[in-house]
């Protein structure tokens, strides 16, 4: 088996402006939004040997100034990009951590995401622990529990206290094996093609992956009705990626509940964690 010499392979995708779904704090302050997630990542990932590759993205000199401050600079890599679209950045990170060789686990993460102090290294345990696992998210997604879209049948596995249940999709923050970046790279560089200087569908692109109701036409004409989103990527899925469904492996996407981390956006914060509490604790901790 090879040796890596790290236990954890980020690319960190971070832009200066704020996005137009509100966060539950920081609000009109990109820079304090980005140094509490940062912070949170780097106190969440624990004792484990992380190397992060900083997609900086039209960032003034104080964001550099940020990365070099939270993680030494022996295990960091700054990447300067100027007003490239999202979808260029998503394509990099993935890029990047498929063609590195010194972490197994990756994980691709946007600068919208607090994490919660020492449990990152369930999510890469889990990775580790269960050969058929071949992604996992750190974000429990408050629809995962709510929709339609995802009240259908799953797995569930107990890990390090928490309920890991088999998903449909994720957002494009996400671990992953290596092994599968590269067994995926095809796809998602025919989306990023595709839909280059866009945002890549990423419903679309799992329900690929993972194979999950992309075979119910009954779902798909109701939903035709109801909720056109979710049509759409059905249809997107078998019109852009109709290879993977018919000819290649089914790949497995985990989430943990309670979560490891959330989506900062107030709306969609990840359930049953006292978030307000979690920031409060994080930003004590900074100051000290």
């Amino acid at each position: 088996m090879k040796q890596f010499g790290y236990d954890l392979a980020v690319a960190y995708r971070i832009y200066p402006k704020m996005s137009s779904n509100p966060p539950p704090i920081f609000g009109d302050d990109k820079f304090k939004l980005s140094e509490l997630c940062l912070r949170s990542l780097k106190n969440s990932v624990g004792n484990m040997r992380v190397k992060l590759w900083a997609l900086l993205n039209s960032c003034p000199q104080e964001y550099e100034g940020l990365f070099t401050a939270v993680w030494g600079k022996e295990d960091l890599v700054l990447l300067r990009y100027q007003g490239i679209p999202p979808s260029d950045t998503l394509k990099e990170e993935f890029r990047i951590l498929m063609e590195q060789n010194d972490a197994e686990i990756c994980y691709l993460v946007e600068d919208d995401y607090f994490h919660l102090p020492g449990q990152f290294p369930l999510a890469v345990d889990f990775l580790k622990q269960n050969p058929d696992a071949d992604f996992a998210t750190t974000y429990d997604h408050p629809e995962l529990h709510t929709t339609d879209l995802h009240r259908t049948s799953h797995e569930v596995r107990m890990f390090g206290g928490k309920e890991w249940h088999s998903r449909i999709s994720a957002t494009h923050t996400f671990l992953a094996k290596r092994s599968a970046l590269v067994e995926t790279w095809w796809l998602f560089h025919k989306l990023y093609k595709t839909y280059q200087g866009s945002s890549i569908p990423d419903l679309a692109m799992w329900m690929a992956l993972t194979k999950k109701r992309v075979f119910n036409p009954f779902k798909f004409a109701k939903w035709s009705a109801t909720n056109r989103f979710w049509a759409a990527s059905i249809f997107l899925a078998w019109f852009r990626c109709w290879r993977q469904i018919l000819f290649h492996r089914k790949y497995t996407l985990w989430t943990p509940h309670p979560s490891i981390a959330t989506h900062m956006i107030t709306s969609l914060v990840a359930p049953d964690i006292d978030w307000q509490k979690e920031f409060q604790k994080q930003i004590a901790a900074q100051r000290r």
